[in-house]
């Protein structure tokens, strides 16, 4: 019962955030930008669906087809800002897991440098 919870340490020195939370975080800006996308779509239905029944039932009565253009048009801008949110949450995710294996692989090289200066070193002092 008092084992220690190494799940949550890295496996690299120097190194200064948690890769779980790194990943979690990522999901979470996903799953958020999905449910924003589902908000704004829904609203947009809603929107559409009212303009069409007021339509329909003679309650909005525009004079020509550049009038009922700029009405739908109207209906349409709340998503705008959705469709930016969606588009921002995934950047950010994605971006997150970008510079995850960036710094990954920055390790990696620096080892390999480092394990190939050592061995250039052995084979100079074995001369």
């Amino acid at each position: 019962m008092t084992e220690s919870n190494d799940k949550s340490k890295t496996n690299f020195a120097a190194v200064y955030f948690d890769r779980d939370s790194v990943l979690r975080l990522a999901r979470l800006a996903d799953i958020f930008a999905w449910i924003a996308l589902i908000y704004y779509a829904g609203q947009v239905a809603v929107s559409m669906t009212v303009f069409v029944l007021q339509i329909v039932r003679g309650l909005l009565i525009l004079p020509g087809l550049t009038d009922y253009a700029q009405q739908f048009l109207w209906t349409l801008q709340p998503a705008l800002p959705g469709l930016w949110n969606f588009i921002g949450l995934q950047a950010v995710g994605k971006v997150l897991l970008i510079f995850m294996d960036m710094e990954d692989n920055t390790r990696r090289a620096a080892s390999r440098g480092l394990f190939a200066l050592r061995k250039i070193g052995e084979e100079d002092a074995s001369r």
